[in-house]
């Protein structure tokens, strides 16, 4: 994965000129305006003071290879200030004419929208569009002729007489006629002033509300117009994100928007413009902090007339800082891909599972991966998932969505973990002395040692002849997953061990990562007196196979076996890499870090370690890693989730198994058997080690 250029410095500093020459054309410039202007007149002269706000540029985010996600791409608009525009007719019309011939000269028909002008006229005869009265403009201007006493008639029309008089009135209010009616401009520049000017007032243009009159336009056509009158005419710029990979790692990134008013307050307390655009949701908000920076300030000196003395930056904006994430865009992409694809095959070839159905409901999922030494987040896919680009377009189908494809369920779902439970069990019975790698226990199918809840091995059902796995060690029962050795084993561990190791393996704990997540809930008595209820002495036997109440995230999952393949350390999930300003001076760097620790030795890490390589080698996952390259541990999970639907399907993985540099967990919902889960990871560990080659030996 080859590191890219910093397509992001290039923007700014394209950005930063076009700024700094917006500053200095003509006589009047003004950058990225937010809040309202105000006047101070000064001791004997007419001049007035006034300042506007420069608001800083965002942050760019990157990959950990430097490969741009989102940058900025700036656009200028023009627009009207009452507080300076002449009030006479005459001056305020040859304004709106210049700005609009201008941009029309200039080849810049888009950058004007001609507003809707609501009466037509044939003959003697004015008329009304009835649509149009039926918007909120229609209303204001039902309004205004009421003001100006032409009301309308009990059903909300007009005589014509009327109506015709009201025409004429607000011609002659616009200064389009003369007080004899005469026209004043020829037909075309006439229907154009009257459809700007009443446009203007139904949008309430005043010193509170400007007035946009061209959008996305260029520096060049900003010269040109304000060459001529610059009085209350305004620029301002505004910054919108672009995303270089649409509708890849949307649930990381996050988006942008206003501030609300319910954290008007908190912001305002950290000095933030009120119009400002902050982080709504991932990394966006999470590293708001870094990739917002300081705004700046713009003095603007005028006389009584608007017209521009003086300017100058009175502050200078400082830039936020670029935010470099851990992940690496094209591992993300081949997880996303990865996660859809093999949910698609599930659906449309179900499973290779038993149950109630066979995984044709299998419709939603989420695959993460980390460093297994840092807790680095290499990749996080959330299915199914959206396209920020278009966000603002499909924002209602997407909330309407019963598969809820704003939901990230990498960090926010939270899943039953099934017999992806189990090593960290044995890892806790090994290092407690509850037994040893050669302790032996007997699987009789059923376990009869409450006579009140006496469950059975999973084998040990009709489906599979009422089968048991005889004599099974900690390492045979990893490989073929047998419950009734994990019952007994859990019985004697207690479920007081069980959730005091599970929190050290970060199970139902934060991880340590700065988005946005859930912490879950780790089965036990706390947790049922919590919810009004009782621990039974037979649900110890259902947490210890990764039942009961646990419910974890995949990021949790993952983080949970790096720690045990670490000796019981605890490093903290993180997605930052590094910030850096516009000139890539590197201004925080994020360390890895251990956040809990558990006591496993040698022993017991090699003995779990060891099962987890046979499960994917002679066990439930060898189908998937069969003449794999590497050497690949794992563990699959298949938890109940309903009568009515599917059993969930999980699967973790880590490699290479002589030195893990990678930990994986995928979820299906409704996915059946975990070990179908399992080909997702093996294409993302594909993309991983071998990102020449499309599937180097994989399974069947």
């Amino acid at each position: 994965m080859h590191k890219r250029e910093h397509l992001g410095r290039y923007i700014f500093l394209g950005a930063f000129f076009c700024v700094i020459c917006l500053f200095f054309i003509a006589r009047l410039v003004s950058i990225q305006i937010a809040g309202q202007d105000y006047y101070t007149e000064t001791s004997g002269e007419k001049t007035y003071t006034r300042t506007e706000i420069i608001q800083a540029q965002r942050g760019n985010i990157y990959d950990a290879n430097g490969t741009a996600l989102v940058s900025n791409e700036f656009s200028y608009n023009l627009y009207l200030d009452a507080g300076s525009l002449p009030t006479g007719a005459e001056e305020r019309n040859a304004i709106l004419l210049t700005i609009v011939k201008t941009a029309r000269e200039n080849g810049a028909e888009e950058a004007f929208s001609m507003p809707e002008d609501p009466f037509s006229k044939e003959g003697d005869t004015v008329s009304l569009d009835s649509d149009f009265m039926e918007t909120v403009y229609g209303r204001r201007l039902t309004k205004l002729l009421t003001d100006l006493n032409f009301p309308p008639e009990d059903d909300g029309t007009w005589e014509e007489e009327n109506l015709s008089d009201a025409y004429d009135a607000l011609r002659l209010r616009y200064g389009i006629v003369d007080g004899d009616g005469k026209a004043l401009y020829n037909k075309e520049d006439a229907a154009l002033l009257f459809a700007l000017r009443l446009d203007m007032e139904l949008h309430n243009f005043s010193a509170a509300e400007p007035y946009t009159i061209l959008t996305d336009i260029s520096v060049e056509l900003i010269s040109q117009i304000l060459e001529g009158s610059t009085r209350g005419v305004r620029v301002s710029s505004e910054a919108e994100r672009v995303y270089h990979f649409p509708g890849v790692a949307s649930h990381i990134l996050g988006r942008v928007g206003r501030i609300t008013a319910e954290n008007a307050e908190y912001y305002e307390e950290l000095g933030y413009s009120m119009d400002a655009i902050v982080g709504v949701e991932g990394a966006e908000k999470a590293f708001e902090e870094y990739l917002h920076g300081v705004d700046g300030e713009l003095t603007i000196i005028e006389d009584g007339y608007g017209n521009i003395l003086e300017q100058y930056v009175s502050q200078e904006p400082v830039a936020g800082q670029h935010v470099y994430l851990t992940i690496d865009i094209e591992l993300q992409q081949a997880a996303e891909k990865a996660l859809a694809d093999n949910i698609a095959m599930i659906a449309e070839n179900g499973a290779s599972s038993g149950t109630t159905l066979s995984g044709e409901d299998a419709d939603a999922g989420a695959l993460t991966a980390i460093d297994a030494k840092t807790g680095a987040v290499l990749a996080l896919a959330s299915y199914p998932t959206y396209d920020l680009s278009t966000f603002s377009e499909t924002y209602g189908d997407l909330v309407q969505d019963e598969k809820a494809p704003l939901f990230n369920r990498a960090l926010e779902g939270t899943y039953a973990p099934g017999s992806t439970f189990k090593p960290g069990v044995a890892a806790a019975a090994l290092q407690e002395g509850i037994i040893t790698p050669q302790t032996q226990i007997q699987d009789l199918g059923q376990y009869t040692y409450y006579t009140d809840y006496q469950p059975r091995c999973w084998i040990y059902t009709p489906r599979y002849g009422m089968r048991t796995h005889g004599y099974v060690n900690v390492s045979e029962a990893i490989q073929v997953s047998c419950n009734y050795f994990f019952y007994e084993v859990g019985r004697q561990l207690t479920i007081t061990k069980i959730d005091e190791y599970c929190e050290k393996y970060g199970l139902g704990q934060p991880t340590g990562i700065e988005l946005s997540e859930k912490t879950g809930v780790l089965a036990g008595p706390a947790y049922r007196e919590e919810n009004g209820k009782i621990w039974y002495d037979g649900d110890t036997l259902q947490a210890a196979i990764g039942q009961s109440d646990h419910l974890f995230t995949p990021l949790q999952l993952s983080v949970y076996i790096a720690t045990l393949l670490d000796g019981g350390d605890r490093m903290g999930a993180h997605i930052l890499k590094e910030t850096q300003d516009y000139f890539g001076n590197v201004l925080f760097q994020a360390e890895p870090e251990v956040i809990d620790s558990v006591q496993l030795d040698d022993i017991v890490v090699e003995t779990v370690q060891n099962a987890m390589k046979d499960v994917t080698e002679n066990g439930s996952a060898a189908r998937v890693f069969v003449n794999y390259p590497i050497s690949v541990g794992g563990k699959t999970g298949t938890a109940q989730v309903s009568e009515d639907s599917s059993d969930n399907a999980t699967f973790i993985a880590f490699a290479p198994f002589d030195d893990p540099q990678i930990v994986a967990t995928c979820v299906i919902e409704h996915g059946a058997n975990g070990t179908d889960a399992g080909f997702a990871i093996r294409d993302l560990f594909n993309s991983y080690f071998f990102p020449e080659s499309s599937d180097p030996g994989a399974g069947e």
